[in-house]
């Protein structure tokens, strides 16, 4: 195949004297620098450990740290230090992960090329390109800098990084070449322009790193239960120190206690429990080929109520094949998979294989791209369009390989993207190929070829038009110079098939409630074709072209507000307007994208969605998710995944909050006795359920699978702390937990002698008591690991084994607490003992006690009517 790509070379020789000496280029360079992109000044990873450790719940762990050393407790004072540094350091090498868009933009320039200096043709190094430097461009080599031709020779530039346009375009005398655009074809000399951070390419660079990324619905979330917790406990301290003066205790041991109170009531694992609920949520997602770059968007894809998705790849399998022929004297259909010279072909009558021929052999022509064997396979190599057309010819009996090879034309005018068409000036003919609405014209405007393009189009499949005129004597000197005398030898229809799980995917996302419009390249008429096709569009959808967008962001919005819109002809400029827009309707947008300029949009999009196989690595890099299969399915995944991430923070939630309750009731109790009933539970007990016990369980629940039924109804954001979380905490399991800890403690003080109206125990006695208090948390604890599964469920109908993550955490935790119980040098520090058998006779019957009493409120709420999709909301199957 080597040969396929020869080609006579024209010149493309600049005039003499064009070009900078050494001394001249030594001295342009230390005056501007060098000519690399800049960075982006991003933090250290000290000062992202040091941001980590100073945010606002930091900060309130901090204060705790240090009023637990102050109130002479310094084995709480180190359990709190390490929650925060090992969340810090957790949370920043997440971070790390986190756009570069702007570093790896470097990616795209080159190491070493060609200049003119000193007379004379030298390489240098990229970094030492000056303004004024002779660039010697040639097939293969990436543009280290943005420059104006000055010579070229049948230039043929891939600009899509930077324009979203898919065909390499041609470049004549005069115009500009950017910095990281590739030469496919041809020839150049141009002067350097700019370099380095004065680049077209730095500028697209600074757009994603200037504007802040919007924050998250977890983000704002968690800012208000950090604040609302925060808030409590602060209060509940200072109103305990009140009462604790009240009842005569002196203001030292009072201010001690109110300490105590404050710090067991701050959430001390809440930040680590959904970091690495994210984190469960980012390896489920890699299973589903979605590589997650920040963890937040994670739970950010679930809460996505519109998707701005392309069509070619995502939609469609991106596998081009002619699949209809046109021409004036009659038509083929082709019936074959693949890029392979087979196929079955139906022709509408006898005179139609001639023009036939005629009209592929032209289009191959026009081609670089082709069908290659590898491996026994055929593939396309180059442009998918281009390589289809090399197929039909192949199909038609023509030996594109000896044609290459015998190719004898003079000049090649590229694809240019103003006027969507290029040419091939051959030693006897001039052939012309691109988008039917540009060369019909030229070749007369044929009424049957209009009626055929119209019907190719309206079947969704993609339409090239492709017209030959005799040369003469004439050499054409631009592409406009090719039009005079053009025929029309017909149309190629091709298709790219839709992907098979795209249709039942739009369906899902209908189902739940996620908006979708197709932002796309590709011709107005093909776009809606395709999406009727699959199913994307209703009746009453707008179908608009980029040039139709209205100028107010405002009134953009309201236009594009509808499922199933489809935008054609669409810039990526265009793309930044409507993820704007739509945010400012109050929209979670996702916006898919892959090339260089598509970032700002990326990064502007609540949700950046790039391809992993097609895309940029800086669409990469400025995404948060990168599909690796570029499918649309895959972001229906994610979404699943997502809402489940959102569902379980708020079912480790509710387990937080409901052990909250049954800690801060011995403080109650003990208030509102007056200080008169001993404390069931002390603040190291309290510290010892949180960190030793709970925060297993928690994670566990942030692994829990997703609901059969998640994608059935809106989105499932909205106030983490929501009235079925607080009226489950606070309303049923809270306090019945509580009461039960309560029970189990008088409960053994009874059965170690005392009677009521008598004094209270103290030493070891008491001691006993409050083992049983603690151990009675920790089993009630357990049973409501399992009871937050759900909140319309109960265990048994979820399948006890269901998350056996769930399952390993409580074992792990129960036989935690009872080391902290039986090992009498660690139950002394936290001031408690083994209880007596009639504690151990509580603790134990809490169990099946709590399950109990959540299966009859789950029944009981089911008989009064859940909510619209509460299943779909908080149960996990």
């Amino acid at each position: 195949m080597a040969e396929r790509q020869e080609e006579r070379r024209g010149s493309a020789q600049a005039p003499s004297g064009v070009g900078l000496t050494t001394e001249e280029a030594a001295e342009r360079r230390a005056r501007d620098g060098a000519n690399v992109l800049p960075r982006a000044r991003r933090p250290s990873a000290v000062r992202r450990i040091l941001g980590e450790l100073t945010h606002f719940f930091a900060v309130l762990l901090w204060g705790a740290a240090v009023l637990s050393l102050v109130a002479g407790l310094p084995e709480l004072s180190i359990a709190i230090v390490g929650v925060i540094v090992l969340n810090a350091i957790f949370a920043a090498a997440q971070q790390a992960r986190a756009d570069r868009a702007a570093d790896r933009l470097k990616d795209l320039l080159p190491a070493r090329v060609s200049v003119r200096r000193d007379g004379r043709r030298q390489v240098v190094e990229a970094a030492d390109v000056v303004v004024g430097d002779a660039l010697l461009l040639e097939s293969g080599d990436r543009v280290p800098a943005d420059a104006e031709t000055l010579a070229t020779n049948r230039l043929l530039v891939d600009s899509s990084m930077l324009t979203g346009e898919s065909v390499a375009g041609g470049v004549v005398e005069g115009e500009t070449l950017f910095a990281g655009t590739f030469v496919v074809e041809g020839e150049a000399t141009a002067v350097v322009t700019a370099t380095g951070a004065r680049t077209r390419l730095a500028g697209i660079a600074r757009l994603t790193t200037t504007s802040a990324k919007p924050d998250t619905p977890l983000t704002r979330g968690l800012r208000g239960v950090v604040r609302l917790t925060a808030g409590i406990a602060i209060g509940l301290g200072l109103l305990f120190l009140v009462v604790s003066l009240i009842v005569g205790n002196p203001i030292q041991a009072a201010f001690v206690f109110a300490i105590g109170v404050t710090v067991a009531l701050v959430p001390e694992g809440l930040l680590p429990t959904v970091t690495l609920s994210l984190a469960w949520g980012s390896e489920r997602m890699a299973k589903r080929n979605i590589l997650v770059r920040h963890l937040e968007a994670v739970e950010t894809l679930g809460s996505t109520t519109f998707i701005c998705t392309d069509k070619t790849g995502t939609l469609t399998q991106n596998l081009m094949n002619v699949v209809e022929a046109w021409t004036p004297a009659g038509s083929v259909v082709l019936d074959g998979p693949g890029y392979g010279p087979e196929a079955a072909l139906s022709w509408s009558g006898p005179d139609a294989p001639g023009p036939v021929r005629s009209l592929a052999l032209a289009a191959e022509r026009c081609s670089t791209g082709y069908a290659e064997l590898v491996d026994g396979r055929w593939r396309a190599h180059g442009d998918p369009m281009e390589a289809a057309l090399d197929a039909f010819a192949r199909r038609m009996g023509v030996d594109t390989d000896a044609d290459r090879r015998d190719e004898e034309h003079e000049l090649r005018f590229p694809f240019d993207p103003r006027l969507r068409r290029m040419a091939v000036v051959r030693s006897d003919e001039i052939v012309v190929k691109g988008a039917p609405d540009t060369v019909l014209p030229l070749c007369g405007d044929d009424p049957a070829a209009h009626a055929a393009l119209d019907a190719l189009t309206a079947r969704g499949l993609r339409v090239i038009a492709v017209a030959s005129a005799a040369r003469g004597a004439r050499t054409p000197r631009t592409l406009e110079e090719c039009e005079p005398g053009l025929r029309l030898l017909g149309l190629a229809a091709l298709e790219d098939p839709p992907r098979d799980d795209v249709v039942e995917a739009l369906a899902a996302c209908r189902d739940a409630g996620v908006r979708v419009a197709m932002i796309t390249g590709d011709h107005p008429t093909t776009a809606r074709a395709i999406a009727d096709e699959v199913g994307l569009r209703s009746p009453d959808s707008p179908v608009l072209t980029g040039d139709e967008l209205p100028a107010d962001d405002q009134h953009l919005a309201a236009v594009l507000d509808h499922d199933g819109a489809v935008v054609a002809r669409v810039s990526p400029e265009d793309k930044l307007r409507i993820a704007r827009a739509l945010r400012s309707r109050g929209h979670v947008v996702a916006m898919t994208g892959d090339g260089v300029n598509d970032a700002p949009a990326l990064h502007e999009a609540d949700i950046g969605v790039a391809m992993g196989r097609s895309g940029t690595d800086v669409a990469r890099e400025a995404a948060d998710l990168v599909l690796l299969d570029d499918a649309f399915s895959s972001i229906v995944a994610g979404i699943e995944h997502g809402r489940a991430t959102y569902v379980n923070i708020r079912r480790f939630l509710t387990y937080h909050l409901t052990d909250n309750v049954a800690e801060l009731t011995p403080f109650v109790v003990w208030a509102l006795s007056g200080g008169q009933f001993p404390l069931a539970l002390g603040v190291l007990q309290i510290i010892a359920l949180d960190l030793g016990t709970d925060t297993l369980s928690a994670v566990a629940l942030g692994a829990e699978p997703p609901a059969k039924h998640l994608l059935k109804g809106p989105p499932v954001g909205g106030r983490l702390m929501n009235a079925t979380v607080l009226r489950r905490a606070f309303g049923v399991l809270g306090p019945l937990e509580a009461a039960l800890s309560l029970l189990a403690f008088v409960v053994s003080m009874a059965a170690l002698g005392w009677r009521p109206g008598g004094p209270f125990p103290t030493g070891d006695e008491l001691l006993a008591a409050s083992g049983a208090a603690y151990i009675t948390v920790v089993i009630a604890q357990a049973a409501n690991a399992f009871a937050c599964r759900s909140a319309t469920k109960w265990p048994g109908a979820l399948g006890w084994f269901g998350n056996r993550l769930l399952v390993g955490a409580v074992l792990i935790g129960t036989a935690f607490s009872l080391v902290l119980l039986w090992v009498p040098p660690i139950a002394d520090v936290l001031g408690q003992a083994n209880p007596p058998l009639a504690g151990w006779a509580v603790a134990i019957a809490a169990f099946p006690t709590l399950l109990a009493v959540d299966a009859l409120d789950k029944r009981l709420r089911s008989r009064r009517g859940a909510p619209p999709h509460a299943n779909a909301v908080h149960s996990a199957r």
